[in-house]
């Protein structure tokens, strides 16, 4: 099968990516690539490109004489197509020049010979079938018309002809065309050559080229392992791993987050992510980087966490991030770097001092430091007081409970930590609870800026632990996605443990699909970045992540109704080298949304919130609860199947839609349902595939219109009529087709040909 597109390549490169579409493994043979003028195609824009569907010259010769390079210059290739019961021809062999300043550029030998019908009465038809595409259910079409006098016309003599293009009947997919002499012409209408186009949509321009030359250096210098390929953000569904991209209808896709932990990386850290500006935040963590941090870091403008730890970095931090965490619009991470100092005159050493006075020195030093560290504490109490929300950089070592209180933990946490007393302060008191949940009560605060958070408390009867409160946090610190909750910091102080959240004001997800209305399109977002955030803790952390609790209490939402994924207090890492699961004794999750392979084996995989994922879409579809007791005790799960197996998707629905959904939007999304919650987890598809599924369905609802895969032929019937496009281009006259719901809509527009 072959291609031929015409775009505008706004860049000095050029992406191709291929996509399984469902038909099967995409592969490639061959690339060509041909440079042409932007007069040639006038259509094709930096918004709008073509592709060939048919380029047909009106010749009767042998089908497999075919016109191309040397006779076209462009190398475009011309196929022979005529109907010999109902065409004649016009030929001669002279040279065919075109007119001045013609753009379209016609070689001569396509101009050399014209179809003109048998009956000097008829016309010349043609027709095409077209059917929507999965991605673009309603096509537009773009045919330019070459038409050449080749006869010498005797006097008084005139060939005239109108282009008429008849419409689709409803439910057709069939465009009638007709070339007609008018009632003044004295010769039968010809036609040379055709070009049909199926007209795409080139918005989706390349990640911005600083960002995509930064990453393509990165990726060379530090010889990456991962499957980057092609551009860094674009198509979204296929971002290179660990990246997280902005999207801007009206600018280039920007990059906005580098997750390259646990990457192997060696070598000193590149100057160049500090060509990345539009980053948010940086994950170098659990590498053996060497050498100095770059103070040109801290150039980067939108930078707010910086994760360096585990690595063998040495010397001072740069002054201009210590500034930036000082200021507190940096979240500088770097433990476990035991060179690295947090200043110059820390990292000082007097020269030319014997050894002797160094052991000298020692015992003094610590003795000034014990009654250095005594003063601060002091200092520090009187701080909490007066500025309790101050930024702080300090380590907290967790205690876990093992047997006895005392059990050490190698977890470490570097983050911004409070004590009881300000989140007092913070909550007014603990005053408003915003939520409630097995770790204890969520309270509303504010910090010292006016930020709202959400504070969860631990109380005393929580089951969650110290063990899991510092699970929850280190997986919070170190997990960074747009459709993840954030974590702002921390508190440990003596019993009271409490996590520091974003503020997400529409609350959960649940309470929305219990007493909200939410509109198709609505659910279908909430439902892909639910799934997005799903993904980054399968595919974008290292080790992956399993969250093991996921449900819609567990999702919330933002003022925008933007969706993220809350609450890793039970989610559990696996090493992809070993296994795809983790073992452990004790079942947890939520009744209605537990995997039935789990709650047989007791080892949850990425599967298993593939699992409750899907019910948590059944949810969104249905507006029911993950159980039913009336009439009698189900599944959503069971239900919905029912339904579907009566062909009632409409009953299936939540009633508040109103009707208001593309239907085939709501079957695909059903589907994928039902695939995320079969009983064998093998059968279930990734979240990566569920993904890629979603934005099908809301590129569809968004379309508000159906289409099956479909492809288009080119024929000349019978009575001779083929057909052509959205846009039609003939001798002095361009018509404009646009589809509408009652049929087609005619307008003249400039002269082309």
């Amino acid at each position: 099968m072959d291609v031929e597109a015409i775009v505008v390549v706004p860049d000095d490169f050029v992406q191709v990516c291929l996509v399984n579409t469902s038909t099967g493994t995409p592969f490639i043979s061959g690339l060509e690539l041909r440079p042409l003028k932007n007069s040639l195609y006038p259509e094709v824009n930096e918004t709008q490109g073509l592709v060939l569907q048919h380029r047909s010259n009106f010749d009767p010769a042998d089908n497999t004489d075919v016109v191309r390079y040397p006779d076209d210059p462009h190398d475009r290739i011309w196929i022979p197509l005529f109907n010999a019961t109902n065409w004649a021809v016009i030929s001669t062999t002279n040279t065919v020049n075109n007119l001045y300043n013609d753009p379209f550029e016609a070689p001569s030998k396509v101009m050399q010979a014209a179809a003109t019908p048998r009956n000097a009465s008829s016309d010349i038809k043609f027709y095409w079938d077209s059917k929507p595409q999965p991605k673009d259910p309603s096509p537009g079409y773009i045919a330019v018309m070459y038409f050449s006098e080749l006869q010498a016309l005797p006097d008084g003599a005139l060939r005239q002809f109108n282009f008429n293009v008849n419409g689709r009947t409803r439910g057709s997919t069939r465009y009638n065309v007709s070339i007609d002499a008018t009632a003044n012409s004295t010769l039968p209408p010809i036609i040379n050559a055709v070009e049909i186009f199926t007209v795409i949509s080139t918005t989706d321009v390349g990640t911005d080229l600083q960002d995509v030359s930064a990453m393509t250096a990165i990726k060379a210098k530090y010889q990456v392992k991962k499957n980057w390929m092609g551009d860094p953000c674009v198509a979204q569904a296929f971002a290179w791993d660990g990246l997280t991209c902005s999207y801007s209808i009206s600018s280039a896709p920007r990059i906005t987050g580098v997750n390259m932990s646990f990457s192997g990386l060696n070598g000193d850290i590149s100057s160049t992510f500090a060509k990345l500006k539009a980053v948010l935040f940086l994950d170098l963590s659990h590498n053996n980087l060497t050498g100095s941090i770059p103070d040109v870091l801290s150039q980067l403008p939108s930078l707010t966490v910086l994760d360096l730890t585990g690595n063998q970095l040495s010397g001072s931090i740069p002054p201009g991030l210590l500034k930036k965490t000082q200021d507190g619009s940096l979240n500088l991470i770097y433990a476990d770097n035991p060179n690295l100092c947090t200043d110059d005159d820390s990292c000082t050493t007097a020269k030319g001092k014997s050894k002797l006075a160094i052991y000298i020195a020692v015992p003094l030093a610590l003795a000034v430091m014990i009654v250095l560290l005594f003063c601060l504490l002091m200092l520090k109490r009187r701080a909490s007081v007066n500025n309790p929300t101050k930024p702080r950089n300090e380590t907290l070592t967790g205690h876990v409970p093992t047997g006895d209180e005392h059990g050490h933990s190698s977890l470490q946490l570097e983050n911004r930590r409070f004590t009881y007393k300000d989140l007092g302060m913070i909550t007014n008191n603990f005053q408003r609870v915003i939520g409630q949940g097995g770790f204890g009560y969520v309270y509303e605060g504010f910090l010292e800026d006016g930020t709202q958070v959400a504070i969860k408390l631990r109380s005393q009867s929580s089951n969650q632990g110290a063990k899991e409160f510092l699970t929850e946090a280190q997986i919070l610190i170190r997990v960074h996605h747009k459709n993840l909750v954030s974590m702002i910091g921390y508190c440990k102080d003596g019993e009271y443990m409490a996590l520091v959240y974003e503020y997400m004001s529409e609350g959960t997800l649940q309470e929305h699909i219990a007493g909200k209305h939410l509109t198709w399109r609505q659910r279908l977002r909430i439902a892909l970045e639910s799934a997005q955030g799903l993904e980054y803790l399968h595919k974008g952390c290292n080790p992956p992540l399993i969250h093991r609790d996921v449900k819609t209490a567990n999702t919330l939402l933002n003022e925008k109704l933007e969706a993220k994924v809350a609450d890793f207090g039970l989610s559990r890492a696996f090493n992809h080298d070993i296994s795809s699961h983790v073992s452990t004794n004790t079942l947890v999750g939520t009744p209605g949304y537990v995997d039935p392979e789990y709650q047989t084996t007791m080892q949850p995989t990425t599967k298993s919130d593939v699992y409750s994922f899907g019910v948590v879409l059944l949810e969104l579809i249905t507006g029911k609860l993950p159980i039913l007791h009336n009439p009698q005790p189900t599944t959503v799960i069971q239900w919905t199947r029912q339904h579907l197996a009566r062909g009632d998707i409409e009953g299936a629905l939540d009633a508040r839609m109103r009707g208001n959904h593309d239907v085939n939007s709501v079957w695909k999304a059903t589907e994928i349902a039902l695939q995320c919650t079969a009983q064998a987890s093998a059968q279930r598809p990734t979240m990566t595939d569920v993904v890629a599924q979603l934005q099908e369905c809301l590129a569809l609802e968004e379309g508000r219109t159906g289409g099956n895969d479909a492809t288009e032929s080119f024929y000349t019937g019978g009575s001779g009529d083929p057909s052509f496009s959205d846009n039609a281009h003939v001798s002095g006259q361009s018509f404009d087709i646009s589809q509408r719901s009652n049929g087609f809509e005619i307008g003249a527009g400039p002269a082309t040909r």
